[in-house]
């Protein structure tokens, strides 16, 4: 590889890893944004979850064949990159081939378990995008994807076939090269791999001269792919590639259905049925629930930047599947969109100016919240154990706790619980009644 190249590839190189890293630190800040919550107990059950859930997917394999498909591109992407490796020292030390001497016959066997893969890959793509865009399934054709998110998803896909490809061509094109001995690429001779070879008699007309250029070709191709692809990232819902991992070790612990009480409302209810314990200087009131993505934790809105947006949670609802405009799906799209603007707003102002905007109203409306069940078959579904009942629950407690905003049932039922402690409209001196009717 001649100084020149090397110079590019150094260049595109750090250009690559500062735009990811400058895009990551804005992620994290946005999400320490959040309240400040402790999830740093039981490390044992956290790390096994992460095996479990992130590496595993053990909550995929409930459609296996599904699951499966899905399997195939994620191991792809995780042990092709060990080839995307060697292709990177290349590029720095102007190598060719670097690790085919000293791996030897391991390197051979590499190369044809990658092509294994990459044709799996390849064949899965194509069968993913088949299901989003001519079989149209439900969830795929949702309006929570209407835009760039339909969109988002089928650029990947094609991505990953032109990787793939690329991949497939630039190793037909070396080993043909190999074969006619021609200048560096006879240095180190692995003949044929078990895919490539296939598509060598396609290139075998070429001279030698066209077969380097589109060795070259494919080679840069892929390798600023892969580059672009890392910079896509954080714009795009296959951020969970990365976020699966640290989402799960952080993920809740507790039973799924256990909600978490308010400190504040127990102390209310404690010093109404025993007012001696009430202290004699009332605490300043502090805010109830979340009106504005400030409002929730900061793994609350990691879940946002987690959200695969594969509509499982909307998939098991009973409010969307019965035509209520809540969607899960939607919840986690729209805090992520808040959370991005809020951010955008920072990064103008050097620190967050109010826009008279907030994540409820503006994003997620009353009508979404109530119609919530709070059955937790969306937290059971996500196969990245994102929670959006932890969000609604909050923006709904601000609804009903800070602005009053509840449907009258709701406000009769309250009013009872206040006044009686119980539900009901009667005296609690009168509830026993019932059971002397039944002694007469």
């Amino acid at each position: 590889m001649s100084y020149l190249q090397q110079i590019l590839f150094v260049i595109a190189a750090v250009a690559t890893v500062w735009l990811f890293t400058r895009k990551a630190m804005a992620i994290r800040r946005n999400i320490l944004l959040g309240k400040e919550e402790n999830y740093y107990d039981h490390p044992a059950d956290r790390w096994r979850n992460v095996f479990l859930l992130a590496l595993g997917q053990k909550k995929m394999f409930r459609r296996p064949l599904v699951a499966l498909m899905h399997f195939i591109i994620y191991a792809g992407f995780i042990i092709i990159n060990i080839e995307v490796l060697e292709i990177f020292i290349d590029g720095v030390a102007g190598t060719h081939r670097l690790f085919a001497a000293p791996l030897g016959s391991f390197y051979i066997f590499l190369i044809n378990a990658f092509e294994i893969l990459a044709i799996g890959v390849l064949a899965v793509c194509v069968a993913f995008l088949v299901r989003r865009n001519i079989m149209k399934l439900k969830r795929f054709i949702s309006h929570d994807l209407d835009g760039w998110p339909r969109s988002d998803a089928n650029y990947i896909l094609i991505t990953e076939i032109i990787l793939m490809t690329l991949f497939l061509t630039l190793n037909a094109s070396d080993t043909l090269l190999q074969a006619r001995g021609h200048g560096h690429y006879a240095e180190h001779v692995t003949g044929n791999f078990v895919i490539s070879q296939w598509i060598q008699p396609l290139l075998n007309g070429f001279s030698d001269g066209a077969l380097v250029g589109i060795e070259r070709f494919c080679w840069w191709l892929h390798i600023l792919g892969i580059f672009a692809f890392l910079n896509y990232l954080p714009y795009s819902k296959h951020l969970h590639i990365l976020l699966a991992f640290p989402n799960a070790y952080y993920t809740r612990l507790l039973p799924k259905g256990e909600m978490r009480n308010m400190p504040e409302i127990q102390n209310e209810v404690l010093y109404a049925m025993q007012p001696e314990l009430a202290p004699t200087e009332a605490a300043p009131p502090g805010k109830f629930g979340a009106k504005d993505v400030m409002d929730l934790s900061w793994r609350n809105l990691m879940d946002a930047y987690s959200c695969t947006e594969c509509g499982r949670c909307s998939s098991a609802c009973p409010a969307t599947q019965t035509g209520k405009l809540l969607s899960p799906r939607k919840i986690m799209m729209d805090t992520r969109d808040r959370l991005e603007e809020v951010g955008r707003n920072i990064d103008a102002n050097g620190e967050f100016k109010d826009d008279g905007k907030s994540l409820l109203h503006n994003y997620i409306t009353t009508e979404e919240l109530r119609a919530c069940t709070t059955c937790n078959a969306c937290v059971e579904e996500c196969p990245v154990s994102i929670s959006p009942l932890e969000i609604i629950l909050e923006l709904r407690r601000s609804l009903v706790m800070e602005e009053s905003n509840a449907p009258q049932e709701w406000n009769g039922m309250f009013s009872n619980i206040e006044n009686n402690f119980a539900p009901w409209k009667f005296s609690p001196d009168d509830r026993d009644k019932w059971a002397e009717e039944l002694k007469s």
